[in-house]
């Protein structure tokens, strides 16, 4: 079996097949691809429910991204306990890390009003 043989663009020989769509290298993320994949690692990591997205905003190593969750689940739901997590992101939307920034019970806006 053959593999190909191509130039990029700087003139040098590429070997292997090509895959469709952009290397990892040549990746970048737009605000909503990086909010997905921020919701995407919570939901693996933590255990319980991702509720949305806060905040997203662009830094100097990739992307925070800020996740809401349920917490816990109450009986009325007034009384449900949420958090934030902040999800770094590399600019290929690799996890870097990820804390709980805030815990707060719904109906608050988790300024002061939470445990850190």
């Amino acid at each position: 079996m053959a593999t190909a043989k191509t130039q990029d663009g700087d003139g040098r020989a590429e070997s292997g097949s090509k895959s469709s769509g952009k290397s990892r290298k040549d990746k970048s993320l737009t605000a909503a691809t990086a909010a997905s994949e921020a919701l995407a690692h919570i939901k693996e990591l933590v255990s319980s429910k991702p509720m949305g997205i806060t905040s997203v905003e662009p830094t100097e190593d990739g992307w925070l991204v800020e996740v809401e969750v349920l917490e816990e689940q109450r009986i009325p739901s007034s009384a449900d306990q949420l958090a934030l997590y902040a999800v770094e992101l590399d600019p290929e939307g690799e996890l870097m890390a990820y804390r709980r920034t805030k815990q707060y019970g719904r109906g608050r806006s988790g300024n002061g009003n939470g445990v850190s």
